[in-house]
Formats: C-alpha cells, sequence, structure tokens
C-alpha cells in the first residue's frame, strides 16, 4: 500500500526535473554574458553556501568527516564535474549535453565491478548495450565518429560523475556521515579549487545583466540547494529505483526545453540515440524496483 508521502514525494521529483532540466538551458544562455570558468566558481561557492544555510535550517551535523576524501570527492564532484558540464554546453547543445551526461549510471556500473566488487548481473547487460547503441548513434551519425567537444566534454562529465559515486559510496562505508552534510562539505571543497584555477583560465570580463543575476540565483538556490533537499526528501519516502525512474525526466525535459527554447533541434539519429538512452535508464530503475521488492519480500 502506498505511503501516505508517495503523492508529495513523487511531486518533488517532478519539480526537481523541471529544475535540473531547466538548469540546462541557464547554463547556455548566460555564457553570453559570463566566462563559463567564472560562472562555475561563482555558482559553486554560492551554491556551498546555500547548502550550509539548509543544514542550519534543518539542525544537521556540521562536521566534516575524514577531511582528505572529501576534498578529493569536491574536486571530482563540484570541481571537475562542474566544470565540463558548463563546457559541454559552450561547445555543443544544451539537450544533447544533458542526454550524455545521464550515461552516469552505466559508467558507475562498469566501474562498480572492478572498484566496489558489484558485479553486472542479467538484464543490467542488456541496459548497457541499449546506451552503448543510444551514443554511438549521437557521436558517430552514419557510422561517422564525431568526437568534437560537445561530445567529450559531457562523457567526461559522466565519467567523473560516476567516479565520484564510486568515491561517495567507499567514503560512506568506511564513515557513515549525513548525505547533507557531506554534500555541502564537498561541494565547499570543490568551490574552493574553482577558486584557485579560475583566476588562470579566466578569457572575459563579466556582464552583470539581470540575466546573469538571475541564473546565478536560480543555480544557487535552485539548483542547488532547494533541489538537494527535494532530492533528500523523494528518496526518504520513495525507493531508489521509483527515485531513479522519475528523475529520467530531467534528460527529456533538457531536449525538449533546448529544441523549443533553443532551437536545438536533434538529427534523426541523435533523436534514435537519445530515445535509446533513456529506455536504457529506464530499464536500469526497474530492475532497481524488482530488486528492492524481492529484498523487501526475503
Amino acid at each position: 500500500m502506498p505511503h501516505a508521502h508517495t503523492p508529495r514525494a513523487l511531486l518533488a521529483l517532478l519539480v526537481l526535473s523541471l529544475i535540473w532540466g531547466l538548469n540546462w538551458i541557464v547554463m547556455k544562455q548566460v555564457i553570453a554574458y559570463v566566462d563559463p570558468f567564472d560562472f562555475t566558481a561563482m555558482r559553486t561557492v554560492l551554491g556551498a553556501a546555500a547548502l550550509f544555510g539548509l543544514l542550519a535550517v534543518l539542525g544537521k551535523p556540521w562536521r566534516p568527516g575524514p577531511v582528505a576524501p572529501l576534498m578529493l570527492l569536491g574536486l571530482l564532484q563540484t570541481g571537475l564535474f562542474s566544470l565540463l558540464i558548463q563546457l559541454a554546453v559552450v561547445y555543443g547543445g544544451a539537450g544533447k549535453a544533458a542526454v550524455i551526461t545521464y550515461t552516469m549510471p552505466f559508467w558507475l556500473l562498469l566501474l562498480a565491478w572492478p572498484l566496489l566488487g558489484e558485479r553486472v548481473r542479467g538484464a543490467q547487460w542488456a541496459a548497457v548495450a541499449f546506451a552503448a547503441l543510444g551514443l554511438g548513434l549521437i557521436i558517430a551519425p552514419a557510422g561517422r565518429v564525431a568526437l568534437g567537444a560537445g561530445s567529450l566534454l559531457p562523457l567526461a562529465a559522466g565519467l567523473t560523475w560516476a567516479l565520484s559515486a564510486v568515491l561517495a559510496k567507499r567514503i560512506q562505508a568506511r564513515t557513515p556521515l549525513d548525505v547533507l552534510s557531506m554534500t555541502a562539505w564537498q561541494m565547499l571543497f570543490g568551490a574552493l579549487a574553482l577558486c584557485v584555477v579560475t583566476p588562470f583560465l579566466h578569457q572575459r570580463p563579466l556582464l552583470p545583466t539581470p540575466y546573469f543575476f538571475g541564473a546565478l540565483a536560480f543555480n544557487a538556490l535552485c539548483a542547488t540547494a532547494s533541489a538537494w533537499l527535494l532530492w533528500l526528501y523523494a528518496l526518504r519516502h520513495l525507493s531508489a529505483g521509483v527515485a531513479g525512474l522519475t528523475s529520467l525526466a530531467t534528460p527529456a525535459l533538457s531536449v525538449a526545453l533546448a529544441w523549443w527554447l533553443l532551437g536545438e533541434v536533434p538529427s534523426s539519429a541523435e533523436q534514435v540515440g537519445m530515445v535509446l538512452i533513456v529506455a536504457a535508464l529506464g530499464m536500469l530503475s526497474l530492475l532497481a524496483i524488482r530488486a528492492h521488492r524481492l529484498a523487501a519480500r526475503a
């Protein structure tokens, strides 16, 4: 029987998907007014500040836990990943970048085997095959490999996201931490690293337009602090598989919004590839739901 909070949790995930789906468009448009390196540093600093504010409001623990692993996690998950997705929309389409970045679960499956001892089993291989075929159609339409920055950067972002997920699981296995506190500290460490390197990578001056300030506020308050709160609420009241299945709306919304607002029309091969990747993600989520139900019965 569904829990009383289930409808609210599903609504929270739908709002989250809309926020994250729209944010790919925001990241694409804001680069007309600010250097991508500068914007990444600013939004992660403000995002970290918003998360620490959220910790204070919710009365969560502030202790950072193991500092060295969290610093490494911050370099990967906040520093490198945030920079890669921002550069991905500089050199390619927002919708395409979102879909390729969301291949993360498949890289995580493959990395978890040698690094965490979690073997890929049964139908998971079919999902990986669907995703690989879809990715191939996007980066090699008509058999011609098109590995430009618009494909390589989100691909690297997805791989970085998967590596950071493996590291986060290892940290939690050794020293269980509050998820929100761990997120805030790793974001702070990653943001500080970006602030150190950005002056050396800065390329053009800032145009302080209303859109820039709105985009910065949206990233810090909506796409970071509020989004994490929605995600944690949803995970508390839904299984991980259901949460993963619902979050598939993010790349789909990104493609639709990029098509509508930016005029980014995917080629026929790219459209088929995107559908295959989203279908493969859905397959993985359904497998997770099935595994959760079997474990509950056991």
